[in-house]
């Protein structure tokens, strides 16, 4: 078996199992469409579909051994993530809540 034979079946599996699981985007979704109708979340459908695509290709063209052969980008992807994580969390927090449902 070539490399692209042994790869396939684990792409395949992540593909599947990202797409039909109920994330996080799925629950953005859903409260988008309560909040704001169909027509209006078109839009935060498709952002939801193309990023997946673009982590799907990404995955699909190797991103893993990049990160093995220089683990650096990924330690500093890690922090920005861990601070972006907490500002989302800070803003979640200390929202103001919506009264009137």
């Amino acid at each position: 078996m070539n490399e692209i034979e042994i790869l396939w079946l684990p792409l395949v599996t992540f593909a599947l199992s990202s797409s039909i699981t109920p994330g996080p985007n799925n629950i953005m979704l859903a409260a988008s469409g309560v909040n704001y109708g169909f027509c209006r979340s078109i839009s935060h459908m498709l952002g939801v579909s193309i990023g997946f695509f673009i982590l799907f290709l990404a995955v699909a063209f190797g991103l893993g051994s990049v990160f093995t052969r220089y683990p650096q980008p990924q330690t500093g992807l890690k922090y920005v993530g861990s601070v972006y994580l907490l500002w989302l969390a800070w803003k979640i927090a200390t929202a103001s809540t919506v009264t009137g449902i």
